[in-house]
């Protein structure tokens, strides 16, 4: 049965499924056409008669998933809601990872399904990647691909009450480079009285300073042969820009201690307006309640990213270095972890680098600053690829949807589903509702001094300083990181 609801821009119809409704490609922002490519998110514009949301729209500018010719208004909402005449249901918003590279909300791997038959209205958010949401742009803001966060929670404000859902009771869940986008909006003030909770996994360390970020996008429009502007980058096509901007990476990787993120050519910039320092540093006197907070990681976070790769002469001493430790580190890890062999170790630092340490400092901090904190590690070895994976980058995600089937469920988990999947997924997803509903996912809260965490692994269990090792390391390296 197709269902009708109104927004404030037109109607959507939406059709029903097993215990939800879902919406698809609601617009929450101007087609991105010439100039609005890079600039701030303009207001989403009005139709007439009813628009047909029951499919996906498309995905904005990025490889592979994206073409020439598809359709520029790509800002956009997808909605699964248990009953869009009901009232005052939670809301949780999901912001998908990429590495503000790529990513998009068009896709099975965040079917809301599962969340709508528990009694949430799930929203998954398209918002700008690549150039067009992270690079330098002399005369528009930066972070545009947050500023179109900003703009879809505020279309969730103005619009959700429609569909069943609370504007007053929301939730921000994300992964990887949409964590890191929650930790920012946290941190900043842009998105302040738009959502109440956030759930980050796996948050990275992709913050760079506004001189860097602008060096780095240079290294782009130098080959591309313009000036960082919004007019000239118009003129370009989107796959014109993606056909160099890798080069960025090329350049960084020959000396990458001399970079905050040289594994990708886009980052949040600390601009001094929507970020003025990394999420886990505290630049300015906190004077508003900050958002509950769950936190997380994976134990193996870097394993995708190195299944594939030769570390046969891997060389830790070179990776502690790549990251800004000094040669002594190598020692102390192999110290806190007596047998390791080289590439484990390689490993485990780029985990550390990347996602483990970000996540364990956005936590600290948080707790620090008086507000409910609570951490998580994500230990489920897959049995893909021969239990190479580990528990990676990634594999919570379709845990957290419930999608063993997805796309990313078969890459990282394999074709055949484990019997213990279903129930911890189903655990995960628990807690997950139950935090949205109630601030509290039903285990103790993270401070300093215990450092409680939630295991999840069959079965799930409680856990203290996993990292201790790590955090020694990180700490006497960079005590700056732990301010």
């Amino acid at each position: 049965m197709d269902i009708v609801v109104r927004t404030e821009s037109g109607a959507v119809r939406g059709e029903t499924g097993d215990g939800y409704t879902a919406f698809r490609a609601i617009p929450y922002a101007a087609p991105l056409l010439g100039a609005l490519r890079f600039q701030a998110p303009a207001p989403a514009r009005r139709w007439d008669g009813v628009r047909d949301g029951r499919a996906f729209g498309a995905s904005v500018p990025q490889p592979m998933i994206w073409h020439p010719g598809d359709d520029p208004e790509c800002l956009t909402v997808n909605i699964w809601t248990p009953d869009p005449t009901a009232s005052g249901l939670p809301v949780m918003v999901w912001l998908h990872g990429g590495g503000c590279l790529g990513g998009t909300a068009a896709t099975p791997d965040f079917d809301g399904a599962a969340y709508a038959r528990a009694g949430i209205v799930l929203v998954t958010v398209n918002y700008r990647v690549g150039y067009e949401g992270f690079g330098w742009v002399d005369d528009a803001p930066c972070n545009r691909g947050v500023l179109d966060q900003i703009a879809a929670l505020r279309w969730v404000r103005d619009n959700i009450a429609g569909f069943g859902g609370d504007p007053d009771t929301v939730t921000l869940i994300g992964q990887s480079a949409g964590a890191s986008s929650i930790t920012a909006l946290i941190a900043g003030h842009g998105a302040r009285g738009l959502f109440e909770r956030g759930i980050a996994q796996s948050p990275g360390r992709i913050f760079v300073a506004a001189d860097e970020a602008r060096t780095v996008s240079t290294m782009i429009t130098e080959q591309l042969g313009i000036r960082p502007t919004a007019d000239a980058l118009a003129a370009v096509s989107p796959e014109t820009i993606h056909a160099v901007q890798m080069a960025p990476v090329a350049i960084m990787s020959r000396d990458p201690a001399r970079w905050t993120h040289p594994n990708a050519p886009y980052s949040l910039i600390i601009d001094g307006e929507l970020l003025e320092s990394p999420p886990w540093t505290r630049t300015r006197p906190i004077s508003d309640p900050l958002p509950d907070l769950i936190c997380g990681f994976t134990t193996d976070e870097a394993r995708m990213f190195t299944v594939d790769v030769d570390l046969s002469t891997a060389d830790p001493a070179r990776t502690a270095h790549g990251y800004g430790l000094n040669p002594s580190a190598v020692q102390d890890y192999r110290t806190g972890h007596p047998g390791i062999s080289d590439d484990e170790l390689h490993a485990l630092i780029l985990s550390d680098a990347l996602f483990r340490m970000p996540a364990l400092w956005c936590a600290e901090a948080h707790a620090n600053a008086g507000a409910n904190t609570y951490l998580y590690e994500f230990a489920w070895p897959s049995p893909a690829r021969n239990g190479s994976l580990g528990a990676c980058h990634g594999l919570d995600v379709p845990f957290t949807f419930d999608t063993p089937h997805s796309p990313l469920g078969v890459e990282l988990i394999g074709p055949t589903v484990p019997p213990d999947f279903a129930p911890l997924s189903a655990e995960m997803r628990s807690a997950f509702t139950a935090f949205a509903r109630t601030g509290d996912p039903g285990w103790p809260r993270f401070d300093t001094d215990d450092r409680i965490r939630r295991v999840w692994k069959t079965p799930p269990t409680l856990g203290r300083d996993s990292l201790r090792t790590s955090r020694r390391v990180w700490h006497d390296e960079h005590p700056a990181e732990q301010q």
